[in-house]
Protein backbone atom coordinates (compact mmCIF):
# COMPACT_ATOMS: atom_id res chain seq x y z
CA UNK A 1 0.00 0.00 0.00
CA UNK A 2 1.52 3.25 -0.84
CA UNK A 3 0.61 6.24 1.22
CA UNK A 4 -0.04 9.99 0.04
CA UNK A 5 1.12 12.57 2.39
CA UNK A 6 -0.21 16.01 1.43
CA UNK A 7 2.70 18.74 2.04
CA UNK A 8 3.18 22.21 1.98
CA UNK A 9 6.77 23.48 0.53
CA UNK A 10 9.81 24.96 2.37
CA UNK A 11 11.26 28.05 0.75
CA UNK A 12 14.96 26.99 2.12
CA UNK A 13 15.65 23.76 0.00
CA UNK A 14 18.41 24.99 -2.64
CA UNK A 15 20.74 22.50 -3.12
CA UNK A 16 24.67 24.30 -2.34
CA UNK A 17 27.96 22.73 -3.70
CA UNK A 18 27.45 19.30 -2.00
CA UNK A 19 23.33 18.76 -1.61
CA UNK A 20 20.99 20.41 0.77
CA UNK A 21 22.92 21.46 4.20
CA UNK A 22 21.11 22.05 7.46
CA UNK A 23 21.16 21.95 11.18
CA UNK A 24 19.42 18.51 12.39
CA UNK A 25 16.60 20.73 14.01
CA UNK A 26 15.53 21.84 10.11
CA UNK A 27 15.43 18.04 8.82
CA UNK A 28 13.75 17.11 11.75
CA UNK A 29 10.65 19.21 10.72
CA UNK A 30 7.87 17.64 9.42
CA UNK A 31 7.75 16.32 5.80
CA UNK A 32 11.38 18.27 5.31
CA UNK A 33 13.30 15.85 4.72
CA UNK A 34 10.02 13.66 2.82
CA UNK A 35 9.89 16.93 0.60
CA UNK A 36 13.62 17.47 -0.61
CA UNK A 37 13.60 13.40 -1.62
CA UNK A 38 10.24 13.56 -3.34
CA UNK A 39 11.47 16.26 -5.16
CA UNK A 40 14.57 14.27 -6.32
CA UNK A 41 12.48 11.61 -7.68
CA UNK A 42 9.88 13.73 -9.14
CA UNK A 43 12.76 15.34 -11.19
CA UNK A 44 13.99 11.66 -12.22
CA UNK A 45 10.71 10.39 -13.00
CA UNK A 46 10.67 9.09 -16.66
CA UNK A 47 13.84 7.03 -15.18
CA UNK A 48 13.60 5.44 -12.38
CA UNK A 49 10.70 2.63 -12.92
CA UNK A 50 12.45 -0.27 -12.48
CA UNK A 51 15.79 1.34 -11.74
CA UNK A 52 18.70 0.54 -8.95
CA UNK A 53 18.85 2.97 -6.19
CA UNK A 54 21.90 3.20 -3.76
CA UNK A 55 21.47 4.69 -0.43
CA UNK A 56 24.14 5.34 2.44
CA UNK A 57 25.51 7.69 4.30
CA UNK A 58 28.27 8.68 7.00
CA UNK A 59 26.56 7.75 9.97
CA UNK A 60 25.98 11.19 11.98
CA UNK A 61 22.75 11.85 13.91
CA UNK A 62 19.28 11.00 11.80
CA UNK A 63 21.17 9.07 9.16
CA UNK A 64 19.78 5.72 10.32
CA UNK A 65 16.13 7.77 10.91
CA UNK A 66 16.17 9.33 7.31
CA UNK A 67 17.23 5.80 5.20
CA UNK A 68 14.40 4.58 6.78
CA UNK A 69 11.92 7.12 4.90
CA UNK A 70 14.14 6.93 1.86
CA UNK A 71 13.69 3.29 1.51
CA UNK A 72 9.96 3.36 1.54
CA UNK A 73 9.84 6.86 -0.21
CA UNK A 74 11.64 5.00 -3.13
CA UNK A 75 9.42 1.91 -3.25
CA UNK A 76 6.67 4.28 -4.02
CA UNK A 77 8.38 5.57 -6.62
CA UNK A 78 8.99 2.39 -8.09
CA UNK A 79 12.38 1.95 -8.16
CA UNK A 80 13.42 -2.31 -8.27
CA UNK A 81 16.19 -2.05 -6.58
CA UNK A 82 17.49 -0.42 -3.38
CA UNK A 83 21.27 -1.19 -2.24
CA UNK A 84 21.80 0.08 1.18
CA UNK A 85 25.20 -0.09 3.13
CA UNK A 86 24.86 -2.41 6.18
CA UNK A 87 24.02 -0.20 9.55
CA UNK A 88 23.22 2.65 6.94
CA UNK A 89 27.30 3.21 6.19
CA UNK A 90 28.26 4.13 2.77
CA UNK A 91 31.58 6.78 2.53
CA UNK A 92 31.13 9.15 -0.12
CA UNK A 93 33.61 7.40 -2.17
CA UNK A 94 32.67 4.24 -2.22
CA UNK A 95 28.90 5.04 -2.68
CA UNK A 96 30.06 6.76 -6.25
CA UNK A 97 31.88 3.14 -6.93
CA UNK A 98 29.01 1.20 -5.64
CA UNK A 99 26.77 3.60 -8.57
CA UNK A 100 28.43 2.94 -10.92
CA UNK A 101 29.47 -1.27 -10.57
CA UNK A 102 25.66 -1.81 -10.20
CA UNK A 103 24.52 0.40 -13.25
CA UNK A 104 22.48 2.31 -10.81
CA UNK A 105 19.93 5.56 -11.60
CA UNK A 106 21.79 7.39 -8.80
CA UNK A 107 22.48 7.45 -4.91
CA UNK A 108 20.88 9.50 -2.41
CA UNK A 109 24.30 10.19 -0.29
CA UNK A 110 23.48 11.44 3.68
CA UNK A 111 26.13 13.70 5.18
CA UNK A 112 26.81 16.57 5.77
CA UNK A 113 30.84 15.56 4.98
CA UNK A 114 33.51 17.41 7.46
CA UNK A 115 30.55 19.37 9.11
CA UNK A 116 30.28 18.33 12.80
CA UNK A 117 27.25 15.93 13.68
CA UNK A 118 24.90 15.47 16.78
CA UNK A 119 20.96 16.78 17.23
CA UNK A 120 22.18 20.11 17.64
CA UNK A 121 24.63 19.75 14.63
CA UNK A 122 24.45 19.38 11.07
CA UNK A 123 22.93 16.74 8.49
CA UNK A 124 22.90 16.89 4.38
CA UNK A 125 21.14 14.85 1.69
CA UNK A 126 23.19 14.57 -1.71
CA UNK A 127 21.74 13.28 -5.18
CA UNK A 128 24.57 11.56 -7.10
CA UNK A 129 23.56 10.63 -10.98
CA UNK A 130 24.32 7.74 -12.43
CA UNK A 131 28.06 8.18 -13.64
CA UNK A 132 28.67 8.15 -10.01
CA UNK A 133 29.22 11.73 -9.46
CA UNK A 134 26.97 14.55 -7.71
CA UNK A 135 24.36 16.22 -9.84
CA UNK A 136 25.17 18.44 -12.14
CA UNK A 137 23.73 22.05 -12.10
CA UNK A 138 20.90 22.04 -14.61
CA UNK A 139 19.45 18.81 -11.76
CA UNK A 140 20.43 20.56 -8.80
CA UNK A 141 18.04 23.66 -9.85
CA UNK A 142 15.35 21.51 -10.63
CA UNK A 143 15.30 19.61 -7.54
CA UNK A 144 14.76 23.10 -6.60
CA UNK A 145 12.28 24.22 -8.48
CA UNK A 146 10.50 21.59 -7.73
CA UNK A 147 10.71 22.09 -4.04
CA UNK A 148 8.84 25.06 -4.42
CA UNK A 149 5.53 23.51 -5.70
CA UNK A 150 5.80 20.01 -3.80
CA UNK A 151 2.17 18.96 -2.74
CA UNK A 152 2.34 15.49 -2.04
CA UNK A 153 4.78 12.85 -1.06
CA UNK A 154 4.72 8.81 -1.55
CA UNK A 155 5.76 6.18 1.00
CA UNK A 156 5.06 2.66 0.74
CA UNK A 157 3.21 2.26 4.28
CA UNK A 158 5.45 -0.05 5.27
CA UNK A 159 7.93 -1.03 8.81
CA UNK A 160 11.21 -0.20 9.08
CA UNK A 161 14.17 -3.06 7.95
CA UNK A 162 16.80 -3.84 9.56
CA UNK A 163 20.02 -2.39 8.40
CA UNK A 164 22.23 -4.35 10.30
CA UNK A 165 21.83 -7.44 8.59
CA UNK A 166 23.36 -8.09 5.15
CA UNK A 167 20.86 -10.12 2.54
CA UNK A 168 17.40 -9.18 0.77
CA UNK A 169 14.21 -8.20 1.82
CA UNK A 170 11.22 -7.20 0.14
CA UNK A 171 9.84 -3.63 0.71
CA UNK A 172 6.55 -3.09 -1.22
CA UNK A 173 7.40 -5.27 -3.93
CA UNK A 174 10.73 -3.62 -4.23
CA UNK A 175 14.00 -5.41 -3.31
CA UNK A 176 16.66 -3.85 -0.93
CA UNK A 177 19.77 -5.11 -0.29
CA UNK A 178 22.13 -4.73 2.86
CA UNK A 179 25.65 -5.13 1.27
CA UNK A 180 29.16 -4.94 2.88
CA UNK A 181 30.10 -1.13 2.61
CA UNK A 182 33.59 -1.82 2.50
CA UNK A 183 34.02 -5.33 0.69
CA UNK A 184 33.81 -3.70 -3.23
CA UNK A 185 35.56 -0.30 -2.80
CA UNK A 186 38.49 -2.10 -0.59
CA UNK A 187 38.44 -4.57 -3.82
CA UNK A 188 38.43 -1.70 -5.82
CA UNK A 189 41.78 0.07 -4.07
CA UNK A 190 43.60 -3.17 -4.34
CA UNK A 191 43.41 -3.32 -8.66
CA UNK A 192 45.35 0.69 -8.25
CA UNK A 193 47.74 -0.06 -6.00
CA UNK A 194 51.03 -2.11 -5.71
CA UNK A 195 49.61 -3.60 -2.35
CA UNK A 196 52.98 -5.80 -2.14
CA UNK A 197 55.46 -3.11 -2.48
CA UNK A 198 53.40 -1.09 0.14
CA UNK A 199 53.60 -4.30 2.45
CA UNK A 200 57.15 -5.06 1.50
CA UNK A 201 58.05 -1.24 2.12
CA UNK A 202 57.88 -2.12 6.28
CA UNK A 203 56.26 1.82 6.64
CA UNK A 204 54.59 2.71 9.88
CA UNK A 205 51.95 5.51 9.76
CA UNK A 206 48.92 6.95 12.23
CA UNK A 207 45.73 7.45 10.58
CA UNK A 208 43.08 9.40 12.06
CA UNK A 209 39.47 8.44 10.96
CA UNK A 210 38.29 10.87 13.29
CA UNK A 211 35.28 8.76 14.34
CA UNK A 212 33.73 8.72 10.93
CA UNK A 213 32.57 6.89 8.26
CA UNK A 214 36.30 5.98 6.97
CA UNK A 215 37.03 4.47 9.70
CA UNK A 216 35.94 0.81 8.61
CA UNK A 217 37.52 1.32 5.22
CA UNK A 218 40.87 2.37 6.91
CA UNK A 219 40.82 -1.19 9.41
CA UNK A 220 40.09 -3.07 6.36
CA UNK A 221 42.38 -1.85 4.06
CA UNK A 222 45.56 -0.35 5.81
CA UNK A 223 45.83 -3.12 9.11
CA UNK A 224 44.19 -6.03 7.48
CA UNK A 225 44.92 -6.08 4.04
CA UNK A 226 48.41 -3.92 3.89
CA UNK A 227 49.15 -5.42 7.36
CA UNK A 228 50.20 -2.16 9.40
CA UNK A 229 50.16 -2.91 13.37
CA UNK A 230 46.86 -2.80 15.17
CA UNK A 231 45.52 0.75 16.29
CA UNK A 232 47.19 2.06 13.26
CA UNK A 233 43.67 3.55 12.71
CA UNK A 234 42.74 5.99 15.53
CA UNK A 235 38.87 6.72 16.56
CA UNK A 236 38.38 4.04 14.24
CA UNK A 237 34.98 3.58 14.98
CA UNK A 238 31.73 6.18 13.17
CA UNK A 239 29.95 8.07 15.82
CA UNK A 240 26.73 9.84 15.10
CA UNK A 241 28.03 12.80 16.96
CA UNK A 242 32.06 11.77 15.85
CA UNK A 243 32.55 11.73 19.46
CA UNK A 244 31.50 15.31 19.75
CA UNK A 245 34.64 16.22 17.18
CA UNK A 246 34.78 18.24 13.98
CA UNK A 247 35.32 15.98 11.57
CA UNK A 248 37.41 18.20 9.12
CA UNK A 249 41.46 17.33 8.56
CA UNK A 250 42.94 20.58 8.98
CA UNK A 251 45.24 21.62 11.24
CA UNK A 252 42.75 22.83 13.89
CA UNK A 253 40.83 19.58 13.87
CA UNK A 254 43.83 17.17 13.47
CA UNK A 255 46.00 18.29 16.04
CA UNK A 256 46.88 15.71 18.06
CA UNK A 257 47.87 13.57 14.66
CA UNK A 258 49.84 16.86 13.72
CA UNK A 259 51.95 16.84 17.32
CA UNK A 260 52.17 12.97 16.46
CA UNK A 261 53.97 13.38 13.46
CA UNK A 262 56.19 16.45 14.42
CA UNK A 263 57.43 14.37 17.62
CA UNK A 264 60.85 12.97 18.09
CA UNK A 265 59.45 8.96 17.66
CA UNK A 266 57.06 10.00 15.04
CA UNK A 267 55.74 7.36 12.56
CA UNK A 268 56.86 7.29 8.72
CA UNK A 269 53.22 8.88 7.80
CA UNK A 270 50.35 10.52 9.15
CA UNK A 271 47.01 10.87 7.19
CA UNK A 272 43.44 11.78 8.42
CA UNK A 273 40.00 11.76 6.49
CA UNK A 274 36.54 13.55 6.87
CA UNK A 275 33.02 12.79 7.98
CA UNK A 276 31.86 11.29 4.81
CA UNK A 277 35.27 9.87 3.76
CA UNK A 278 36.04 12.02 0.36
CA UNK A 279 38.54 14.20 1.87
CA UNK A 280 42.37 13.82 3.50
CA UNK A 281 45.00 15.23 5.30
CA UNK A 282 49.11 14.35 4.52
CA UNK A 283 51.79 14.87 6.42
CA UNK A 284 55.17 13.35 6.64
CA UNK A 285 57.58 13.16 10.02
CA UNK A 286 57.84 16.46 10.27
CA UNK A 287 56.04 17.43 6.95
CA UNK A 288 52.81 18.86 6.57
CA UNK A 289 52.09 18.67 3.17
CA UNK A 290 49.17 21.08 1.96
CA UNK A 291 45.79 19.59 -0.30
CA UNK A 292 47.26 22.04 -3.42
CA UNK A 293 51.24 20.20 -3.01
CA UNK A 294 49.75 16.96 -2.32
CA UNK A 295 47.34 16.54 -5.51
CA UNK A 296 50.91 18.60 -7.36
CA UNK A 297 52.95 15.61 -6.04
CA UNK A 298 50.38 12.53 -6.28
CA UNK A 299 50.01 13.83 -10.24
CA UNK A 300 53.67 13.90 -10.73
CA UNK A 301 54.56 10.79 -9.08
CA UNK A 302 51.38 8.49 -9.70
CA UNK A 303 52.61 6.70 -12.52
CA UNK A 304 54.73 4.65 -9.72
CA UNK A 305 50.64 2.97 -8.91
CA UNK A 306 49.92 0.24 -11.64
CA UNK A 307 46.67 1.97 -12.19
CA UNK A 308 48.14 5.07 -13.34
CA UNK A 309 51.11 3.44 -15.24
CA UNK A 310 49.93 4.73 -18.83
CA UNK A 311 50.46 8.13 -17.67
CA UNK A 312 47.53 10.70 -17.01
CA UNK A 313 45.06 12.30 -19.18
CA UNK A 314 44.94 15.60 -17.59
CA UNK A 315 45.01 17.32 -14.18
CA UNK A 316 42.30 19.25 -12.99
CA UNK A 317 41.83 21.68 -9.99
CA UNK A 318 39.61 23.97 -9.16
CA UNK A 319 39.83 27.66 -8.95
CA UNK A 320 41.30 28.54 -5.80
CA UNK A 321 43.54 25.37 -5.69
CA UNK A 322 47.13 26.96 -6.09
CA UNK A 323 48.40 26.78 -9.48
CA UNK A 324 51.54 24.37 -8.66
CA UNK A 325 49.54 21.10 -10.56
CA UNK A 326 49.23 23.26 -13.37
CA UNK A 327 53.08 23.35 -13.25
CA UNK A 328 53.11 19.55 -13.44
CA UNK A 329 50.32 19.08 -16.34
CA UNK A 330 52.81 21.48 -18.23
CA UNK A 331 56.09 19.18 -17.79
CA UNK A 332 54.03 16.28 -18.57
CA UNK A 333 52.58 17.99 -21.38
CA UNK A 334 48.90 17.28 -20.15
CA UNK A 335 45.98 19.65 -20.32
CA UNK A 336 45.56 21.15 -17.19
CA UNK A 337 41.91 22.70 -16.24
CA UNK A 338 40.65 25.33 -14.29
CA UNK A 339 37.25 24.48 -12.53
CA UNK A 340 34.56 26.29 -10.33
CA UNK A 341 34.34 24.42 -6.72
CA UNK A 342 32.24 21.43 -6.74
CA UNK A 343 33.31 18.11 -7.67
CA UNK A 344 30.54 17.83 -10.18
CA UNK A 345 32.39 20.19 -11.86
CA UNK A 346 35.63 17.38 -12.91
CA UNK A 347 32.37 15.03 -13.56
CA UNK A 348 32.63 15.82 -17.79
CA UNK A 349 36.42 15.92 -17.66
CA UNK A 350 36.54 12.32 -16.08
CA UNK A 351 33.65 10.73 -18.62
CA UNK A 352 34.97 12.03 -21.23
CA UNK A 353 38.60 10.95 -20.60
CA UNK A 354 40.14 14.54 -20.60
CA UNK A 355 41.61 14.28 -16.89
CA UNK A 356 42.76 11.34 -14.63
CA UNK A 357 43.38 13.04 -11.45
CA UNK A 358 41.24 15.85 -10.30
CA UNK A 359 42.13 18.09 -6.66
CA UNK A 360 40.24 20.81 -4.45
CA UNK A 361 42.21 23.18 -2.16
CA UNK A 362 39.51 22.13 0.39
CA UNK A 363 41.65 18.54 0.94
CA UNK A 364 39.79 17.03 -1.63
CA UNK A 365 41.45 14.51 -4.15
CA UNK A 366 40.73 11.73 -6.51
CA UNK A 367 41.03 10.03 -9.82
CA UNK A 368 38.78 8.43 -13.01
CA UNK A 369 38.21 5.74 -10.63
CA UNK A 370 34.69 7.05 -9.23
CA UNK A 371 33.04 10.29 -9.73
CA UNK A 372 33.88 11.84 -6.20
CA UNK A 373 36.94 12.77 -4.34
CA UNK A 374 38.46 9.83 -2.47
CA UNK A 375 40.35 9.97 1.19
CA UNK A 376 41.28 7.00 1.56
CA UNK A 377 42.35 6.60 -2.50
CA UNK A 378 45.52 9.85 -1.67
CA UNK A 379 46.60 8.12 1.29
CA UNK A 380 47.28 4.74 -0.65
CA UNK A 381 48.76 6.41 -3.38
CA UNK A 382 51.24 8.60 -1.33
CA UNK A 383 52.22 4.72 0.31
CA UNK A 384 52.51 3.29 -3.04
CA UNK A 385 54.57 6.38 -4.01
CA UNK A 386 57.12 5.98 -0.66
CA UNK A 387 57.15 2.40 -1.06
CA UNK A 388 58.58 2.11 -4.50
CA UNK A 389 61.02 5.46 -4.15
CA UNK A 390 61.71 4.62 -1.26
CA UNK A 391 61.80 7.93 0.07
CA UNK A 392 59.94 10.08 3.21
CA UNK A 393 56.99 12.59 2.58
CA UNK A 394 59.68 15.28 3.61
CA UNK A 395 62.18 14.01 0.81
CA UNK A 396 58.95 13.70 -1.69
CA UNK A 397 58.02 17.39 -1.38
CA UNK A 398 61.56 18.73 -1.51
CA UNK A 399 62.53 17.25 -4.60
CA UNK A 400 59.46 18.57 -5.67
CA UNK A 401 59.63 21.72 -5.25
CA UNK A 402 63.18 21.66 -5.85
CA UNK A 403 62.36 20.54 -9.59
CA UNK A 404 59.27 22.61 -10.07
CA UNK A 405 59.38 25.80 -7.62
CA UNK A 406 56.80 25.87 -4.73
CA UNK A 407 53.39 27.38 -4.16
CA UNK A 408 53.30 28.57 -0.75
CA UNK A 409 49.30 28.59 0.21
CA UNK A 410 46.96 28.93 2.79
CA UNK A 411 43.25 29.31 3.45
CA UNK A 412 41.79 31.72 5.75
CA UNK A 413 38.37 30.80 6.79
CA UNK A 414 35.82 33.58 8.31
CA UNK A 415 33.17 31.46 9.88
CA UNK A 416 29.25 32.31 10.45
CA UNK A 417 30.04 35.86 9.24
CA UNK A 418 26.35 37.63 8.48
CA UNK A 419 25.05 36.94 5.41
CA UNK A 420 24.51 40.47 4.38
CA UNK A 421 27.97 42.22 5.67
CA UNK A 422 29.63 38.99 3.62
CA UNK A 423 27.47 39.47 0.59
CA UNK A 424 27.88 43.33 1.09
CA UNK A 425 31.80 42.57 0.67
CA UNK A 426 31.97 40.69 -2.17
CA UNK A 427 29.17 43.28 -4.26
CA UNK A 428 31.84 46.05 -3.07
CA UNK A 429 34.85 44.27 -4.05
CA UNK A 430 33.24 42.98 -7.44
CA UNK A 431 32.30 46.46 -8.31
CA UNK A 432 35.98 47.71 -8.16
CA UNK A 433 37.65 44.94 -10.28
CA UNK A 434 37.86 46.83 -13.56
CA UNK A 435 40.07 49.54 -11.74
CA UNK A 436 42.44 47.43 -9.96
CA UNK A 437 45.02 46.41 -13.12
CA UNK A 438 47.96 47.67 -12.19
CA UNK A 439 47.50 48.99 -8.65
CA UNK A 440 50.33 48.64 -6.59
CA UNK A 441 49.67 47.09 -2.76
CA UNK A 442 53.38 47.68 -1.07
CA UNK A 443 55.10 45.61 -3.07
CA UNK A 444 52.53 43.61 -5.20
CA UNK A 445 51.24 44.78 -8.74
CA UNK A 446 48.18 43.27 -9.89
CA UNK A 447 48.12 42.53 -12.89
CA UNK A 448 44.42 41.22 -13.59
CA UNK A 449 41.13 41.03 -11.38
CA UNK A 450 38.01 39.29 -12.36
CA UNK A 451 35.35 37.24 -11.36
CA UNK A 452 35.83 33.84 -12.27
CA UNK A 453 33.66 32.04 -14.80
CA UNK A 454 33.72 28.45 -16.32
CA UNK A 455 32.88 27.10 -19.54
CA UNK A 456 33.08 23.35 -19.61
CA UNK A 457 35.24 22.39 -22.34
CA UNK A 458 32.92 18.99 -22.74
CA UNK A 459 29.42 20.57 -23.13
CA UNK A 460 29.74 24.34 -23.59
CA UNK A 461 27.61 24.96 -20.23
CA UNK A 462 29.02 28.41 -18.92
CA UNK A 463 28.89 28.93 -15.12
CA UNK A 464 29.60 32.63 -13.91
CA UNK A 465 30.24 34.62 -10.01
CA UNK A 466 32.73 31.41 -9.19
CA UNK A 467 34.87 33.55 -7.38
CA UNK A 468 36.75 36.93 -7.15
CA UNK A 469 40.48 36.30 -7.96
CA UNK A 470 42.67 39.05 -8.06
CA UNK A 471 46.56 38.52 -9.58
CA UNK A 472 49.68 39.69 -9.35
CA UNK A 473 53.52 40.05 -10.94
CA UNK A 474 54.98 36.72 -10.71
CA UNK A 475 52.55 34.55 -10.44
CA UNK A 476 51.12 35.25 -6.93
CA UNK A 477 47.48 35.79 -6.33
CA UNK A 478 44.56 36.25 -3.52
CA UNK A 479 40.89 34.65 -3.88
CA UNK A 480 37.78 35.56 -2.30
CA UNK A 481 35.10 33.28 -2.26
CA UNK A 482 31.74 32.28 -0.37
CA UNK A 483 31.37 29.13 0.72
CA UNK A 484 28.41 26.59 -0.09
CA UNK A 485 28.85 24.14 2.79
CA UNK A 486 28.28 25.77 6.24
CA UNK A 487 24.46 25.43 7.66
CA UNK A 488 24.22 28.72 9.18
CA UNK A 489 25.44 32.18 8.17
CA UNK A 490 28.03 32.79 5.57
CA UNK A 491 31.77 31.75 5.31
CA UNK A 492 34.30 33.77 3.77
CA UNK A 493 37.24 32.16 2.29
CA UNK A 494 40.50 33.97 1.42
CA UNK A 495 42.96 31.60 -0.29
CA UNK A 496 46.51 32.97 -0.06
CA UNK A 497 49.10 32.15 -3.14
CA UNK A 498 52.63 33.19 -3.21
CA UNK A 499 55.12 31.13 -5.97
CA UNK A 500 58.53 30.72 -5.48
CA UNK A 501 60.31 30.01 -8.51
CA UNK A 502 63.34 27.33 -8.19
CA UNK A 503 66.14 28.47 -6.36
CA UNK A 504 64.53 30.59 -4.26
CA UNK A 505 63.19 30.89 -0.39
CA UNK A 506 61.96 26.90 -0.69
CA UNK A 507 61.38 26.28 2.86
CA UNK A 508 60.20 28.98 4.69
CA UNK A 509 57.50 29.74 7.23
CA UNK A 510 54.23 29.61 5.15
CA UNK A 511 52.65 32.77 6.93
CA UNK A 512 55.99 34.82 6.60
CA UNK A 513 55.98 34.33 3.31
CA UNK A 514 52.49 35.27 2.67
CA UNK A 515 52.20 38.36 5.09
CA UNK A 516 52.40 41.03 2.66
CA UNK A 517 49.76 39.11 0.13
CA UNK A 518 47.05 38.72 4.21
CA UNK A 519 47.63 42.13 3.90
CA UNK A 520 46.74 43.05 0.60
CA UNK A 521 43.82 40.94 0.87
CA UNK A 522 42.60 43.00 3.83
CA UNK A 523 43.30 46.39 1.86
CA UNK A 524 41.30 45.08 -0.78
CA UNK A 525 38.39 43.65 0.32
CA UNK A 526 38.11 45.41 3.65
CA UNK A 527 37.57 42.54 5.59
CA UNK A 528 37.74 43.59 9.49
CA UNK A 529 35.27 46.65 8.32
CA UNK A 530 32.74 44.11 6.82
CA UNK A 531 32.86 41.76 9.27
CA UNK A 532 34.15 43.48 12.65
CA UNK A 533 37.45 40.38 12.43
CA UNK A 534 40.59 40.82 13.15
CA UNK A 535 41.46 37.20 12.28
CA UNK A 536 40.05 34.36 10.00
CA UNK A 537 38.41 31.31 12.56
CA UNK A 538 40.59 28.24 10.75
CA UNK A 539 43.53 28.85 8.79
CA UNK A 540 44.76 25.76 6.56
Amino acid sequence: MIRAVKTTPYPDQKPGTSGLRKKVRVFQQPDYAENFIQSVFDVIERERAGATLVIGGDGRFLNREVIQVAIRMAAAATFARVVVGQGGILSTPAASNLIRRRGALGGLILSASHNPGGPEEDFGIKYNVSNGGPAPEAITDAIYARTKAIDTWYAADTPDIDLDALGEVQVGGMTVEVVDPVADYAALMETLFDFDAIRAANLTMAFDAMSAVTGPYATEILERRLGFAPCTVRNGTPRPDFDGNHPDPNLVHARELYDTMMGDDAPDFGAASDGDGDRNLIIGRGRFVTPSDSLAMLAANAHLAPGYAGGLKGIARSMPTSAAADRVAADLNIPAYETPTGWKFFGNLLDAGRATICGEESAGTGSDHVREKDGLWAVLLWLNIMAVTGKSVDQIARDHWGRYGRNYYARHDYEGVDSAAADTLMQELGSNLASLSGKKIGSLVITEADNFAYTDPTDCSVSTNQGIRILFDGGSRVVFRLSGTGTSGATLRVYLERYEPVGGDLDAETGAMLADIAAAADELAGIRRHTGRSEPDVVT
